[in-house]
């Protein structure tokens, strides 16, 4: 069950990451074609305004569908349209003409030109695979040619539509830390005494299961940590520890001293256990707050560090996400909101790394396509995305192999 609920955890922060593209992508103008919680195969599917809605078979994150993410070039067509003209040489004509309004950059003219191509495929007698491909480099050239089609959108569109999914999970991580602290946090042991040993000091002095702790030789105590540090520090000495029982008393601890504790001095009862501090919601959300700085630092550190070889060891996979999230899952639920948390941030900087095909690469070269006042060439983004894609692969295939060295024991 545990690993059950750390994989739903996982998958939804990849959910929230795609929500994000999602409805800042609609919030610019831009229509996404398609929105899915899971991968498919799809559960359950419909479509309302042209923007179809599904619930995928696994539930390992989900996706949205940008229209035009690349302007669209001939090669293109020869992918998609390629085995339907082996089949059907009719279809030649009508993409031949649709490759050179393309390639000039007649977007407009190649609009209209797509219902020529929708008559030809009509007619067009293409066996089942052959088919299914031109369909989809039918719809992914209309997307392309579109108004709203994301290539041909302002420089601050675009890096505000890729951003939005990174700067989702910041958010989400830090709402999750400020939950976990108006929830309450460890803040050490009580000061209340559960359990007095039978014929200790502590018995003899009069101390009872249920009394407080409020002060030792006079000095204010707020955790059982600063009481043991008092008693340690008075080394044998007998000394004064105010407790609140109704109406107050003041009761003398003389230690006794054990060879069997290796020489500490020994009173005799335990605290009753964890306290737990809990903040306010502004509090909360500045902790939380500084502690995501804290640890983006952290993580921006061990991903440099992954260039220079010990942080290697560092990276890791889904495989050992799930691990880590499940084992925080049998210990306690703070734990794994704040696993959870570090996720998210996780997911953030890794997708904010300059690397086509993750979320960094495409600000980088929306970016430069800016500045430059024109497309990057179709040959330079599949030669950088083609790095990018062996540098990603890379890093899983480390990080699993850390991962099954961790959980295996070696």
């Amino acid at each position: 069950m545990s690993i059950l609920i750390a994989i739903v955890g996982l998958g939804f922060l990849v959910m929230i990451h795609e929500a994000g593209h999602f409805f800042t992508a609609r919030a610019v103008g831009m229509k996404p074609r398609r929105f899915y919680v899971g991968f498919p195969p799809a559960l359950v599917k419909a479509t309302h305004n042209g923007i179809e809605y599904g619930l995928g078979a696994i539930p390992l994150g989900g996706y949205v569908k940008i229209p035009g993410m690349h302007r669209p070039a001939p090669t293109d067509l020869d992918a998609s349209f390629g085995p339907a003209l082996l089949h059907d040489p009719s279809l030649v004509g009508p993409v031949e003409r649709l490759k050179r309004l393309v390639a000039e950059g007649n977007f407009a003219e190649a609009r209209q030109a797509l219902g020529s191509l929708d008559e030809a495929l009509e007619q067009a007698e293409l066996p089942p695979p052959a088919a299914r491909a031109a369909r989809r480099g039918r719809e992914e050239l209309a997307d392309g040619l579109g108004q709203d089609a994301y290539w041909r959108q302002r420089t601050w569109k675009r890096v505000a539509v890729i951003a939005a999914g990174p700067f989702t999970n910041i958010v989400f991580a830090i709402v999750v830390l400020a939950i976990v602290y108006m929830i309450g946090i460890p803040d050490g042991a009580s000061r209340r005494v559960e359990k007095v040993s039978p014929n200790s000091p502590a018995a003899h002095a009069g101390l009872r299961p249920g009394d407080e702790i409020v002060a030792v030789n006079l000095q204010p105590t707020t955790t059982f940590k600063q009481v043991s540090e008092a008693l340690r520090s008075s080394k044998g000495k007998p000394v004064i520890v105010s407790i609140r029982r109704p109406p107050g008393k003041y009761i003398e601890l003389p230690p006794e001293k054990t060879i069997k504790q290796n020489g500490y001095y020994i009173y005799g009862f335990q605290p009753a256990g964890v306290v737990y501090k809990r903040y306010d919601p502004a509090t909360a959300v500045g902790l939380a707050g500084k502690d995501t700085w804290e640890v983006t630092k952290g993580i921006a550190t061990s991903l440099a560090s992954i260039v220079q070889g010990p942080g290697r060891k560092q990276v890791s996979s889904p495989v050992g996400i799930v691990d880590v999230s499940s084992q925080a899952v049998k210990t306690d639920y703070r734990d794994y909101l704040e696993i959870l948390a570090l996720i998210s941030l996780s997911l953030a900087l890794l997708n904010l790394l300059p690397l086509l095909p993750l979320d960094g690469g495409h600000i980088a070269f929306s970016l430069i396509e800016g500045i430059r006042g024109r497309s990057v060439g179709r040959a330079v983004y599949e030669r950088v995305s083609a790095v990018g894609i062996a540098l990603v692969l890379l890093m899983f295939f480390v990080g699993l192999s850390n991962d099954i060295g961790r959980i295996g024991g070696g």
